[in-house]
């Protein structure tokens, strides 16, 4: 993965360690709207189908293997990004794109009809594949119009985070909606019509990439680094399944696969002409390293909060679910709100700015769970609680997405904004390991608060970190306003 030269893609000259940009425009809306319509599935599908879980289980006759569904959809998500974006510099972003569209289909019409579910359970991996491609490849598509046409990306990576923001929240409403009008089965349909509009739609834009890497099949199988694919897959598989079973009873044998598929991963993509990822530049490209260390810990925080906040409303103040979702309401409305305005953050105080304030709310809300007295709290609180925490997720997100492309090249974006959706996955497991040791099954006050100072520590060091971070282009609106810098 080869460090980006600020330059191309933004337009970007440097003065004073401080990008200024000197593009001929943004990428237009009709090209970050279109891309948008395919990568609207990952977050519309992982947000409805917790509302469903309980008429599945109805409608299969039993608890047990249910909380497989959401698990298999973040494992193969998790594990298939990197490779989306890979094959999309190799193969071109927009059939991996469309790749990705007929995945979602398939795996739609396999769970309306699954007669078990053990094929509903297939059914959520194949669309974990599916909806896997569409953001890196999106932003590799993204990045090489820009390329092309000497335009500025970060708007169209705000258009994208928006549109992701906007339909993770709106999807439990939607979902709850439509299971209590159709049935469950809604569920995985609503996704057939919306992939159809966006291959619709991918397919009449400008969206063809740059070059063709390969240049024959055997090239290509060169350049896949297939041995380098194959561990990094058993060492993720390994560590997202080991995670989830820490819910019930823990595969410890499949610590050691983890750590074993990891140390060969490593030794391969040193050795390999043709990495799957460099992990030599990866070592140097410090702002890239430094992000997905960043976004594993903030992913880990936001979704301690997300796991835990609706466990103990329904556990300790004896909520309903209907009850828990309106108290968690503000969380979304809140999530859209600060993602727009880190985008004004962005365009005019820079990534750096932007960062702090999400850590800063993620650090506010951190202390409100540690100290608020929530089991004799006034529901007005509760709310003001549940909105200050929606402010980081949509920050943090823009931000840490920003830094990706900007400390990237064209050809290796769509690959790393793949591994920044692993980590994401790999943070989210992990907060379930968090909350089992901080709170247990049954998460009460004293759990609860224990959470609260976990995110509380971890928020201090992200803060300490991104305020000392010398990796971290301070990214401003205009050359205008670097000149009077």
């Amino acid at each position: 993965m080869r460090h980006r030269n600020l330059g191309v893609a933004d337009a970007l000259v440097t003065r004073n360690d401080t990008p200024v940009s000197v593009s001929q425009g943004n990428v237009p809306l009709r090209i970050s709207g279109a891309l948008a319509t395919g990568v609207v599935l990952q977050p519309l599908n992982s947000s409805m189908i917790a509302v469903g879980l309980v008429s599945l289980a109805a409608a299969f006759g039993s608890d047990v293997g249910i909380s497989w569904i959401i698990s298999a959809m973040y494992v193969t998500t998790a594990v298939t990004a990197p490779m989306a974006g890979r094959l999309g510099t190799l193969l071109g972003a927009r059939p991996v794109y469309l790749s990705g569209l007929l995945l979602v289909i398939a795996g739609s019409i396999v769970g309306m009809f699954a007669p078990s579910l053990t094929w509903l359970i297939v059914a959520y991996a194949i669309l974990g594949a599916g909806i896997s491609a569409h953001l890196p490849t999106a932003m590799t598509m993204v990045r090489s119009f820009a390329e092309r046409n000497r335009r500025d990306s970060r708007t169209a990576l705000t258009v994208l985070v928006l549109c992701g923001q906007t339909t993770a929240a709106m999807g439990p409403t939607l979902g709850g909606l439509l299971v209590g009008a159709f049935g469950w089965q809604t569920l995985l349909w609503v996704n057939i019509p919306v992939a159809l509009l966006s291959a619709v739609a991918v397919m009449t834009v400008d969206t063809k990439p740059v070059e063709n890497v390969a240049k024959s099949a055997r090239e290509m199988l060169r350049v896949l680094d297939l041995s380098g694919v194959g561990l990094f897959l058993v060492a993720v598989t390994a560590l997202m399944l080991l995670l989830v079973s820490i819910r019930s009873t823990p595969l410890w044998w499949l610590l050691p696969i983890v750590l074993a598929a990891s140390v060969l991963f490593v030794l391969r993509e040193r050795s390999a002409e043709e990495p799957f990822i460099d992990v030599r530049e990866l070592a140097r490209n410090r702002a890239l390293s430094w992000t997905l260390g960043r976004t594993l810990l903030t992913q880990t925080c936001i979704y301690c909060f997300f796991f835990g906040i609706p466990q103990w409303l329904q556990y300790s103040r004896g909520m309903t679910p209907i009850e828990t979702g309106l108290t968690m309401l503000p969380v979304a409305g809140v999530a859209v709100m600060s993602t727009m305005i880190g985008s004004f953050t962005l365009r005019r105080f820079g990534v750096r700015a932007t960062l702090v304030a999400g850590t800063l709310a993620l650090l506010a809300g951190g202390v409100l769970i540690a100290v608020v007295e929530k089991s004799t709290a006034p529901i007005v609180v509760l709310l003001v609680v549940s909105a200050v925490l929606g402010i980081p997720n949509g920050l943090n997100n823009l931000g840490n997405q920003s830094l990706v492309n900007a400390s990237t090249t064209v050809e290796d974006v769509g690959t790393a904004i793949g591994m920044y959706r692993t980590v994401q996955f790999i943070g989210t497991n992990l907060a379930v390991v968090v909350l089992q040791i901080a709170a247990g099954q049954e998460i009460d006050d004293d759990g609860l608060h224990n959470t609260g100072w976990f995110i509380t520590g971890v928020s201090v060091v992200l803060l300490v970190g991104v305020v000392a971070s010398r990796h971290m282009p301070q990214a401003v609106a205009t050359a205008r306003q670097a000149a009077i810098d």
